[in-house]
């Protein structure tokens, strides 16, 4: 439907340019008038804190640092015994218990979810 009403004025849309903006938008932001604001969009940039670049040497040291807990972690747990141990624990428990532990981590996973969309929501409006 865009294209064909692209197509009727007279313009040329590619399909790499209509994923990547809407027709009618460039349209728009072609035709906009220059607002002479005085300088003030200059300095209010100017005023805004500077964005700290990114640094590989950060990302590097905290993917270090998190494989040399992960290792710590495992050796200190005698070798990860813990998760054995539990999966162990859990085949002796009945049928019924094992449902009532899948709807309990359900309705515990709904309600953490719920709640984070809600924040998510109040802090959007």
């Amino acid at each position: 439907e865009a294209k064909a009403g692209a197509r009727r004025m007279g313009e040329k849309i590619e399909m790499g340019e209509h994923l990547q903006e809407g027709w009618l938008e460039a349209r728009l932001r072609e035709e906009m008038p220059y607002v002479d604001d005085a300088g003030f969009t200059a300095r209010v940039v100017q005023l805004l804190p500077v964005k700290r670049a990114s640094s590989r040497l950060r990302a590097a040291i905290l993917f270090i640092a998190a494989a040399l807990a992960s290792v710590l972690a495992f050796s200190i747990s005698d070798g990860g015994r813990f998760v054995l141990d539990g999966v162990v624990r859990l085949s002796a428990l009945s049928l019924f218990s094992i449902y009532l532990l899948a709807l309990g981590c359900g309705i515990v996973g709904t309600i953490v979810a719920g709640t984070a969309a809600l924040s998510r929501v109040r802090h959007s409006s």
